[in-house]
């Protein structure tokens, strides 16, 4: 009996450097990084400020299940910058956005 010989797989880098250039793949990429980013963020103040999800809550005046629908990252609402902020403040540091650019050739 024959085998087949199997391709190697190569880097997946050229795949999605071309699906990266359909400007709504990038939209839709860029916001679930975001939301990623947000989760781990709130996450990791809760964390530093010896918080349950909550202690947390009760102290920005919402609920645990805001936090956890935050903190999973998954939740197809977006969270206010005010929320953030508050956030930011009750667990000791601040909140802070920025855009990044790639550098020109």
């Amino acid at each position: 009996m024959k085998t087949k010989k199997r391709k190697p797989y190569g880097s997946p880098a050229k795949f999605f450097d071309e699906l990266m250039k359909d400007p709504e793949v990038r939209f839709y990429y860029e916001e679930e990084k975001a939301k990623t980013h947000i989760a781990m963020a709130v996450r990791t103040a809760r964390l530093k400020a010896h918080l349950t999800q909550a202690g947390l809550a009760k102290k920005i005046n919402s609920t645990q299940s805001v936090i956890a629908r935050l903190e999973s990252g998954e939740d197809n609402r977006t969270a206010s910058l005010p929320l953030l902020a508050r956030i930011a403040t009750t667990c000791g540091g601040h909140l802070e956005l920025g855009f990044s650019f790639k550098q020109a050739n």
